[in-house]
């Protein structure tokens, strides 16, 4: 006994939707067809509906993509921030840097101050949103970024690594000035940043001021040309205030019993 034309154009779409990998029109074309019926759709909204299932589909598969391929440490939001608790200067700067213009326009995000007072949770934040408008972003610390120059180098592999960094939309440098580098490390690290100036956004968190990163370049000069490349029309973010991390834990000890 044949078959019914429904029953055939089902199975049609069904086999065109996987051969052209369209995962959502696979899942959903019975149940919008019943709804077009009950709704009395023309022809062109019940399409333009099942298409829009597979573009948003493929939109939340690109951010979850994006966002896992960043490597982002933690899952930190913009959102989850308190935004009061932050230092003043932070919370002035906070809004021109949601905007994410900082990456159109290719310019620096350095913010410098003491520990627990939101600087990687911004540079979390604005990384994970970035991800979420279609940017390619790559987060890493700083020591681990010197150390993967070093082996990428010693295995060959150092010129593909460079055109990789070199075109992400946004790298996130944590945690500069937490431990200090030789020469080989501070000239590739100078090297690095430098492929990316004034063409590419970088965010470097930093708990040392300008004046002391001598300590951690341990060369006078190489750390004048470091500060003058980084910093050229950037966006400077004075993070020294109170630690909110430091609050928040004293928030949550007091809300512990103790027998």
């Amino acid at each position: 006994m044949s078959q019914s034309p429904r029953k055939a154009w089902m199975e049609s779409v069904m086999a065109s939707s996987a051969e052209l990998k369209l995962s959502m029109i696979r899942q959903y074309a019975e149940e919008q067809i019943r709804e077009a019926n009950q709704k009395e759709m023309c022809y062109e909204e019940f399409l333009a509906n099942l298409l829009q299932k597979e573009c948003d589909a493929r939109l939340e598969a690109s951010r979850y993509n994006r966002i896992r391929l960043a490597k982002f440490t933690h899952k930190k939001y913009l959102e989850d921030l308190s935004v009061s608790d932050l230092p003043e200067d932070a919370q002035k700067k906070l809004k021109q840097l949601k905007s994410l213009d900082f990456i159109t326009e290719g310019r620096n995000v350095i913010m410098s101050g003491n520990p627990g007072t939101g600087k990687t949770h911004m540079a979390l934040g604005l990384g994970i949103k970035a991800c979420m408008e279609g940017y390619k972003v790559w987060f890493t610390t700083v020591p681990l970024l010197i150390n993967q120059i070093k082996e990428c180098r010693a295995q060959q592999t150092l010129r593909a690594f460079q055109n990789r960094f070199e075109k992400y939309d946004l790298v996130i440098a944590d945690e500069m000035g937490y431990i200090s580098f030789d020469r080989e490390g501070s000239e590739l690290l100078f090297t690095h940043l430098s492929l990316r100036a004034g063409r590419k956004s970088t965010i470097i968190t930093t708990n040392l001021s300008f004046e002391r990163w001598g300590e951690i370049f341990q060369d006078p000069v190489m750390t004048a040309a470091m500060i003058d490349r980084l910093t050229h029309q950037s966006y400077i973010v004075n993070m020294n205030g109170n630690s909110y991390r430091m609050k928040e834990t004293k928030e949550w000890l007091s809300k512990q019993q103790f027998g």
